[in-house]
């Protein structure tokens, strides 16, 4: 028994997915629909990755400015914040699918925006608008799909909505990838994204309102109608009633607190079941951003160009294998999440985090520490005025200042030009410049600005791969699925637009500082810092969230109310005599 004396759920294998969807493709319908919202989710937080590249080019202000590049990027993480606050309003007043039709407007209207913006400032907006799609659609894709599944395979169902994220992010580096050489090459790429916008609101119009919301808005033949084809025949009545048990006991708790958004925000919070609930979710949420999983999407290029890999279309194609391992993933995690349970993937995910971290923590350590030392007499005689301004008053001929290698040459906002003869033998420290670079390159050298040449290179990708292969099956689509069935129906869009804001108020904060943290404290040192949190979330995660698994939303409810602890602090409480049920 868990406590609470719920029963636990079988364990649902992943075949009783593909035989219920098989005998009522509806469910898949309903289900792929709302996940496009998931695409457009992943296809917008992973496009600017590539096209900042390019944004790169086209503005010089934005090269030299690492403050607007990461601006660029968060700013659709700010919106978010926004889509994701007033998203759990309109979920609970207008409904589920009234909040995703609206979502595909913004990303239509962002994609238009950023695909003709004159100037940096323009992107900007459109990423804006971008935002409030993604963060609207974050909360309610999920939430859609998860009140229109049946409970035994629901874990599976919304996993598709993780699945399509990862999809959307590999399809965005394909994206990417496509138009390199096009000319428009990022406007190519920001503006791909209004395409599948305009395909999910075509077929949302379609389909019909949650059943849940439906007769939580006193529309019961419209609720059992829906109900009628996802559930067989005999499971409807069973499915009936605890709505309508789950439903009048949320009535009497409005009769008493009110209806207004003050008030159910107030009740929510007086409220013990959503109380623990917000706990949980919120924990996951957090703890999901801060293992810094969007440093790697948003900035895998960049990573993999810190790694000493100097060209964009080599950064770009490896990068797209770490977004193909975030869809794999998450294929696992649709395989395992309703037969092994939603804490037991999120803690073993969090163990192989934290690993992944500490290793490429070291790798990036050891690849600063044995970066390719500095050739004094080519720095000071590469070019006319070409010697970085920070080591030229320090060089002596043959004999560069003590400490320099490529690392310190970076460091000091300087290029290096590396060794036309040997890959990681000394090279020229020179000044930070497009002209340089062209003059590096026409003696067929390579000219690096983020990272070094390294022999340590290939251990960043593979383990970059193999952190991708632990956070996608749990922490990559567990979060959303836990979000989308802990709350009480009455608070379930306030719940998940609390959640969700959580979530990118975190995305803000990682994405925003991780250039200005690399530059502080070192590929090494921002890994490390990252390993860190993820430990507290780990313990938060086990400390605080229950398991989910197989159960009625109504049973989640019961389970929450008796109020949750880990077995082992259940045992610690036995034995001292202490009653904890």
């Amino acid at each position: 028994m868990v406590e609470g004396g719920i029963a636990k759920a079988d364990k649902t294998e992943f075949t009783e997915c593909w035989r219920t969807t098989w005998k009522t493709p509806y469910i898949m319908r309903l289900a792929f629909s709302a996940g496009i919202g998931g695409l457009l989710f992943g296809y917008d937080t992973g496009v600017i990755s590539g096209a900042l590249l390019f944004i790169k080019e086209d503005f010089d202000e934005v090269d030299k400015k690492t403050w607007l590049q990461s601006t660029i990027v968060s700013m659709a993480v700010a919106g978010a914040i926004v889509g994701a606050a007033v998203g759990g309003w309109i979920n609970d007043r207008f409904g589920r699918r009234m909040s995703i039709l609206i979502a595909d407007v913004l990303f239509l209207i962002g994609a238009i925006v950023m695909a003709f913006a004159p100037a940096p400032w323009v992107i900007i907006v459109g990423r804006i608008f971008v935002g409030f799609g993604v963060g609207m659609a974050s909360m309610t894709s999920p939430l859609y799909i998860s009140e229109a599944s049946p409970a035994r395979i629901r874990g599976a169902l919304v996993s598709t909505n993780g699945l399509l994220i990862t999809g959307g992010q590999f399809f965005s580096y394909l994206i990417n990838l496509a138009f390199v050489h096009t000319p428009g090459t990022w406007r190519w790429m920001l503006g791909v994204a209004g395409v599948p916008a305009i395909v999910q609101f075509v077929l949302m119009l379609s389909l019909p309102e949650s059943p849940r919301w439906l007769y939580r808005k006193d529309r019961v033949a419209e609720s059992r109608a829906i109900l009628e084809r996802i559930y067989p025949a005999e499971e409807v009545e069973a499915e009936m009633e605890a709505l309508r048990v789950s439903v009048e006991a949320e009535k009497a708790d409005e009769a008493i607190i009110g209806d207004s958004f003050g008030a159910k925000l107030k009740g929510a919070f007086a409220n013990p079941v959503v109380r623990r609930g917000l706990a949980a979710g919120v924990t996951v949420q957090v703890a999901q951003q801060f293992v810094g999983i969007n440093t790697v999407m948003y900035y895998s290029p960049s990573i993999v160009q810190f790694a000493g890999y100097a060209s964009n279309s080599t950064a770009m194609a490896l990068s797209l294998i770490t977004s193909g391992l975030n869809a794999i993933g998450s294929i696992v995690s649709m395989m395992f999440v309703d037969r092994y349970g939603r804490r037991k993937l999120m803690i073993i995910s969090m163990f192989g985090i934290i690993s992944c971290l500490i290793i490429l923590a070291t790798v990036f350590s050891q690849a600063a520490i044995h970066a390719p030392k500095i050739d004094a007499l080519e720095s000071t005689t590469f070019s006319p005025n070409a010697t970085c301004p920070a080591f030229a008053p320090l060089a002596t001929p043959n004999a560069p200042p003590s400490g320099w290698n490529c690392m310190k040459c970076l460091r000091s906002e300087c290029g290096f030009c590396a060794s036309g003869v040997q890959p990681y033998a000394p090279g020229a420290c020179v000044v930070l410049s497009d002209d340089m670079k062209a003059t590096c390159h026409s003696k067929g050298r390579t000219y690096f600005k983020d990272g070094c040449p390294s022999k340590f290179g290939f251990l960043a990708i593979v383990f970059l791969g193999l952190y991708i292969v632990v956070y996608a099956p749990g922490m990559g689509t567990v979060p959303w699925i836990v979000n989308s069935e802990i709350y009480p129906l009455r608070y379930r869009g306030l719940g998940g637009g609390i959640a969700a804001v959580s979530n990118w108020v975190s995305n803000l904060i990682v994405s925003e500082s991780f250039l200005s943290l690399t530059h502080a404290l070192g590929s090494s040192g921002t890994f490390l810092l990252f390993a860190g949190f993820s430990t507290v979330g780990l313990f938060f995660i086990w400390l605080l969230v229950p398991e989910t698994k197989g159960l009625q939303f109504e049973e989640v409810e019961k389970l929450l109310e008796a109020g949750y602890k880990p077995s082992l602090l259940r045992r610690r409480n036995k034995a001292k005599g202490v009653d904890t049920a």
